[in-house]
């Protein structure tokens, strides 16, 4: 099977290919048969990257981590077919990214070669979360060459959006957070994690009545069953409105002076 196809049939396709990884998501044998079936449609970079951060995010919340089954050499050693390296790099490197383990995708990306990074920019994406995460400023320039290799990929712009709401002390963090956004197709308004990401740079820049109204709408589009990413969501309109009234009660306060 080829990239032939015609769109429908290859977006089934590759929709049973999640769903064989997700159906056996509490047994060992899973990547290796995502990794198979991603193989036999030869994916590409962002069908991989689609399908990959997915089912590495619901084997997460099933307790059954491509990290407890994959090792880093899986991530960093040539193997005979790229397409399953790729795979596996994508649900490992994913993995650790959910974690919150910017360290360790750096170490492990600084031994995967440049000539694989510019075949896989989200991987190089991955490896620019691990940077920006760190609030390492360095990490605006993979961000920027990641932004020119894969323009307008939602997963793509979803891990740098991740690193750079990490990381806090980023230069212009804010209003970098609401570029990013805005680059999602319909500017990430019917994209619950987008708005969450919204949300939070809106609090920063003091947009308080802008920022409780993108968290309300990131509430409504949020889909049942999501309980931690709703628990993060709730955090957010806690922070806004605590933030707002904090702001309101400084400009209030009496003057202290006589």
């Amino acid at each position: 099977m080829t990239h032939t196809l015609p769109r429908p049939e290859r977006t089934a396709a590759l929709a049973r290919a999640a769903s064989i990884a997700i159906e056996t998501i509490v047994g060992s044998q899973w990547p290796a048969r995502l990794a198979e079936a991603l193989c036999e449609l030869d994916a590409t970079w962002q069908e991989s990257a689609d399908v990959c951060s997915d089912v590495a995010w619901q084997a997460r919340a099933a307790g059954n981590s491509p990290l407890a089954l994959l090792t880093a050499e899986q991530v960093t050693d040539a193997g005979p077919d790229p397409v399953v390296q790729r795979t596996y790099r994508h649900l490992y490197l994913s993995s650790l990214r959910y974690d919150f383990r910017c360290r360790d995708i750096e170490d492990l990306m600084n031994k995967v070669p440049v000539s694989v990074l510019n075949e896989d920019p989200y991987s190089e994406a991955l490896y620019g979360f691990s940077r920006l995460g760190q609030s390492r400023s360095d990490g605006l320039a993979v961000m920027h060459r990641v932004l020119v290799a894969a323009p307008g990929h939602p997963k793509t712009l979803h891990v740098l959006l991740h690193g750079v709401w990490l990381g806090t002390f980023l230069p212009g963090r804010a209003p970098l957070l609401l570029m990013l956004v805005g680059l999602l197709p319909k500017g990430g308004l019917d994209d619950p994690i987008a708005l969450f990401r919204m949300a939070s740079a809106r609090r920063t820049l003091g947009h308080y009545p802008e920022a409780l109204t993108a968290i309300d709408h990131a509430l409504e589009l949020l889909a049942p069953g999501e309980l931690a990413v709703h628990a993060d969501l709730v955090r957010e309109r806690l922070l806004i409105t605590t933030a707002h009234d904090l702001t309101r009660l400084i400009r209030n306060r009496p003057d202290p002076t006589p």
